[in-house]
């Protein structure tokens, strides 16, 4: 007879231990946070120290395009919460056709939450692309050094939580039956995914709207 159930049997309470998995990160991302409190620290102390510069280089950036590429990575939590619960109530892959959204699988928003994230990715290279020919590179000045330090620790962020999707729908496809575990790992995921989409969020504030 296990503890559990000698704990039943006797009518003592069951004591129902948190995962270590998910602590486990829950940790580490408050390690992650303070991480990023010095990235916008740098760009604090750049606008109350060089604010001619402030004004001058934040005057090319296209906020439009940004607040584009925000809101597919905003929207990607969402998919990505919908992966979750699909993972929760042990669902995997969909159960009926493609179109039919609201039977999806865990595979299947999470490999849209992947898609989204990949699409923010490319559209951060591309607006790289664009404010070297602005001559607003990593070494330009203090600005560019900041912009690309600070968006650029993010974009391996997101390109870490893109690998951490394949792993998770890989696993999917590999066990045999789809368990508490497989779904444990998916949670974690999600956690670490909504980390970087609220980071980014107060990034954009600081980069782009702030004047």
């Amino acid at each position: 007879m296990t503890t559990a159930s000698l704990s039943r049997s006797i009518g003592a309470p069951v004591v129902n231990r948190p995962n270590v998995v998910a602590v486990g990160t829950i940790v580490w991302l408050g390690s992650e946070v303070m991480f990023f409190a010095g990235l916008f620290a740098i760009y604090f102390t750049l606008k109350s120290t060089s604010p001619g510069l402030w004004e001058e280089q934040t005057a090319k950036l296209n906020i439009t395009y940004a607040a584009v590429n925000t809101v597919i990575l905003v929207l990607s939590s969402f998919t990505c919460q919908a992966g979750v619960f699909a993972a929760e109530r042990m669902q995997p892959r969909r159960t009926g056709t493609l179109g039919q959204f609201r039977k999806w699988g865990m595979v299947e928003w999470f490999f849209l939450t992947y898609a989204m994230g990949a699409a923010f990715v490319v559209g951060q290279v591309f607006e790289y692309a664009t404010l070297v020919s602005e001559n607003i590179s990593l070494s330009s000045d203090s600005y560019g050094s900041a912009f690309y330090i600070t968006t650029g620790f993010h974009g391996l962020h997101v390109t870490g939580g893109l690998i951490a999707f394949l792993f998770v729908i890989g696993r999917a496809f590999a066990v045999k039956n789809f368990g508490h575990k497989e779904a444990t790992t998916a949670i974690v995921v999600s956690y670490y995914w909504h980390f970087v989409d609220v980071v980014w969020i107060g990034l954009f504030a600081v980069i782009y709207l702030l004047r």
